[in-house]
Formats: C-alpha cells, structure tokens, sequence
C-alpha cells in the first residue's frame, strides 16, 4: 500500500473497499485496548512505587501529629531549642478530652532531661511568675487545654545533651485515668512560637 492507503496493512490488502474498511477498524480498536491496558500497568505501577517509598521514606517530625488514648488527643508535642549551652528549656502542646469524665496530667518524662514539671503562669502584684503545678493539669471533659509559650507550659531542667532543630526527642505522658502514653517531641529553632504547620 501507498502512503495515502487509510490503513497500512498491506499484507491484507483488498480490492474491496468495504473489507479494508472492517479490517482497519478492527485494527484500531485493538491498538486502543492495547493503549488503555498499558496506561493500566503504568498507573499500577505509579501507585506501587508511591506505596513503596512512602513506607521507605516516612514524613519527618515536621510534619503535624497526634497521640491517642482512650478518649485524650495529645496534639504535636513539640520543645523550642533553647539558646546556646542553656539547660532549660520549654516544652508544649495541646491536649484534647473527647470523653465525659475530666482526667489530669500528673506527669512527664522527657530523655536526657532531669527534671520535667508543668508550670502555669501568675500574676503576683506587677511580676509574672512561673509556679509549679504540683497536683497535675486538668484536662476537663469535652474540652481542650492548650500548653504554650507565655502561659501554662512543660518547663524542662536538667538538659543533659543539647536538643537542635528538627529532632525528635522520645517521651511520655501519665495521666491519672488514662493511662501512661509514649510522645515523640519534635525541636524547633530558639525563635519560633510554634511549630511549622502542614
């Protein structure tokens, strides 16, 4: 067949028009179920690579998480690097109570810090002072406590290895009824208020 032929398939040459004509159509939709089973495989295989290096390369401690136990959420629990060789440092996050029952933060430990307490902040006549919650956070049912900087917050002493940024600092939380829970800290820079949303 020539350039011009509508179908080159020259070894089934007809002189019959309405023969070439069921034979060419024949021809494309095979290749089109030919194009659409590869997009198929290259699709799958899209889908089987993306699974795979999301279980070879996790999200970063960037990336915002959350804690549950029993009816508590403990959100992103993060620590602000403290500035140069200081061995003290903050630590907060936010904690939600989803149950009907109010339950208490009595306790946290912190690695490679000696002394962790939780602190709220006062007012005593001019002087903002810090003062040690020694019987716990509350943590009302059906509400959320949020522990942040310049107000109720984790204080950490005793830093024994220096904490930098985008560190995950292995920890834990007791709470009266739920229980005790491992949380992961992330650190971010001395400056930061917060840690980067995503």
């Amino acid at each position: 067949m020539t350039e011009s032929s509508p179908c080159k398939l020259g070894h089934l040459h007809s002189s019959k028009p309405e023969i070439q004509l069921r034979v060419c159509s024949s021809a494309r939709r095979n290749f089109i179920q030919l194009e659409e089973l590869n997009m198929k495989i290259i699709n799958q295989l899209a889908l089987a690579c993306a699974l795979s290096c999301a279980a070879l390369y996790p999200a970063g401690p960037s990336v915002a998480h959350e804690i549950k136990l029993g009816n508590l959420v403990i959100h992103h629990p993060w620590i602000k690097q403290p500035p140069g060789s200081a061995a003290v440092a903050g630590a907060y996050t936010t904690i939600d109570n989803n149950g009907t029952e109010n339950d208490t933060l009595i306790s946290i430990s912190i690695g490679h810090v000696s002394t962790v307490q939780i602190h709220e902040m006062q007012m005593q006549g001019d002087v903002m002072k810090m003062t040690e919650m020694a019987k716990g956070l509350l943590i009302p049912a059906g509400k959320s406590v949020e522990l942040k900087p310049k107000s109720s917050h984790i204080m950490l002493m005793g830093i024994k290895s220096p904490f930098m940024e985008g560190e995950e600092v292995k920890g834990s939380f007791t709470f009266a009824k739920a229980g005790k829970v491992d949380v992961d800290f992330e650190v971010v820079a001395p400056g930061s208020d917060a840690p980067m949303k995503h």
